[in-house]
């Protein structure tokens, strides 16, 4: 077993479950703690939030942390969970002690991307998210190869998507809209840490993770072929195996 424990942070707009295909094999080498962010799964919006931002995801794993009496973990998260890790990174370094970075990115979003964002808040809390919030990511979220090879996934997928809250979704949207870059605190993150990316993303494609490997003082990447954007379920054993490297 690992000394550390493992702190996995979903993307958006999914929810722990995600983890479902590499939870097992993990839970056997370390203790795995994968917590539905908030608004989305089973965790609740706060009544009383301030303005959307990362920072407050990033409180929450840290008093997950402390509720758990855990000092030091090893922290990572895929796409949005990435963007929650570096917040954490930025609120209580001393906190981590490896970081599993999986398809996501350094960089702040441009304003055309950030535009968006905004838009896909107020229309989630306007309409709703069925009928047209699965639709319009599973291109993106998912790699060609996946789309046309393996349905039930997409299908699976498309559950995920559609059984997340409205709020939460138009929540994460403005708080990943507002995130910061975060190169600088890459830079200054010295501990072990693995940066997975599927070949075939084209939401963080293959040079973003480069990138931030590029940026660690230990990163190591791993480029899993045949997945997308979402490669703990596209290539779990990838992500598995690329995990592995940080646990030790």
């Amino acid at each position: 077993m690992s000394d550390l424990p493992l702190v996995l942070l979903h993307a958006y707009p999914l929810d722990a479950r995600m983890w479902n295909s590499v939870r097992a094999p993990l839970a056997e080498r370390t203790r795995l703690i994968t917590p539905d962010q908030r608004g989305l799964g089973r965790s609740p919006l706060p009544s009383d939030l301030a303005e959307p931002d990362l920072d407050h995801a990033a409180r929450d794993v840290v008093a997950l942390l402390d509720r758990l009496d855990l000092d030091k973990v090893v922290l990572g998260g895929c796409s949005m969970g990435g963007y929650v890790t570096f917040a954490v990174l930025r609120l209580a370094p001393e906190r981590v002690g490896g970081l599993v970075l999986i398809d996501t990115k350094a960089e702040a979003d441009t304003d055309a991307a950030r535009k968006n964002r905004l838009a896909v808040a107020r229309r989630a809390e306007t309409e709703g998210i069925h009928g047209w919030l699965a639709d319009s990511m599973l291109p993106n979220l998912l790699g060609e190869t996946t789309r046309s090879r393996r349905p039930e996934l997409v299908e699976h997928v498309r559950g995920l998507i559609e059984q997340q809250p409205p709020a939460g979704v138009a929540w994460a949207q403005r708080a990943m809209a507002a995130r910061r870059d975060a190169t600088d605190v890459l830079r200054a993150t010295d501990v072990p840490a693995v940066v997975v990316v599927g070949e075939e993303d084209t939401v963080t494609p293959p040079q973003a993770a480069c990138d931030i490997a590029d940026i660690l003082p230990r990163g190591e990447l791993v480029v899993l072929p045949e997945a997308g954007h979402l490669t703990p379920l596209e290539a779990p054993e990838g992500v598995v195996d690329a995990v592995f490297r940080v646990l030790g």
